[in-house]
């Protein structure tokens, strides 16, 4: 995973560099998209899309534009929902939020130009194997998925919910489209690139949407049992915001027990899938390291 985070990391940083040279107004907002993107974090959706390449015999370079896209789409969400009229928070992943640094407007604008700017990189930086009817089908899957299908749905839909009591059917659509979408872009994107057959295709998806959903299960989870210092970001901001979330609704147990679940189910299509991958596994132990404590 290390190997991956550090490829990730350093193709970040040269597309960063070689379109900011490019551009002809004040680097402002290049500097205000760098600074989300190339903070760091677990890299865990960028991790995915190389790994789903790996697994199918595609070279990782193939995929490694698609999983930068992936973070830069990721980098967009984590602005716009840390804005004074979202979530209003003050701190990422133990820094202070973009627009603590550039201001609401600048931090803004930095959102709305990182879902371009990943779109871009997917179209100039595929390599030209690919055939382009599946560039463009991959380019509208991540356009879907970062608008109002997509992201946008989910935060629109956890805005609303906030100081109502809300419903498992509420919830569930937005842990789906806030944070299940963009694991299910990056995994089949890569699918889609190995051009795997369609009984793969509808595993893999299955397991993406697991994936989504235990993955902001063990957010809720871990918002309320953490601290401040081991989350990177302020604790207990659902409890204050009065969020929808599984804790909220089944309570902690229940939400641990669904979370297992889950990890349960995507074992087992790992294994139907006839892959061994280490990374998947381990990601799924990583979170559940974190869920035990």
């Amino acid at each position: 995973m290390e190997k991956y985070k550090q490829i990730i990391q350093k193709q970040l940083e040269e597309y960063f560099e070689e379109y900011k040279k490019n551009s002809s107004y004040s680097s402002i907002i290049w500097d205000a998209m760098a600074y989300t993107t190339l903070s760091g974090g677990k890299r865990l959706r960028a991790i995915m899309t190389l790994e789903t390449a790996k697994m199918f015999k595609l070279p990782i370079e193939t995929a490694l534009p698609l999983a930068c896209s992936v973070e830069i789409m990721h980098a967009y969400s984590l602005i716009h929902d840390d804005l004074p009229c979202m979530d209003n928070d003050d701190l990422r992943r133990g820094k202070p939020t973009n627009h603590k640094i550039y201001g609401e407007a600048i931090a803004t604008l930095a959102g709305d130009a990182l879902i371009s700017f990943g779109a871009q990189i997917i179209i100039d930086k595929t390599p030209n194997n690919i055939p382009k009817e599946i560039v463009l089908d991959i380019v509208k899957d991540y356009l879907v998925c970062a608008g109002a299908k997509g992201i946008i749905a989910g935060q629109v839909a956890d805005i609303k919910a906030q100081d109502k009591k809300g419903n498992i059917e509420n919830l569930n659509y937005i842990h789906k489209h806030k944070t299940a979408d963009l694991f299910k872009f990056a995994i089949l994107s890569s699918a889609k690139l190995a051009q795997v057959d369609k009984k793969t295709f509808e595993k893999l998806e299955e397991f993406a949407l697991n994936f989504g959903m235990l993955f902001q299960i063990y957010d809720d989870i871990i918002d309320c049992t953490l601290t401040t210092k081991e989350l990177g970001k302020t604790a207990g901001k659902d409890q204050e915001e009065n969020k929808l979330t599984y804790v909220k609704i089944h309570g902690l147990d229940k939400a641990k027990n669904i979370f297992y679940s889950l990890i349960d189910k995507n074992h087992g299509i790992l294994d139907s899938l006839n892959v061994n991958s280490k990374i998947f596994k381990d990601i799924h132990e990583s979170l559940i390291t974190k869920v035990k404590k």
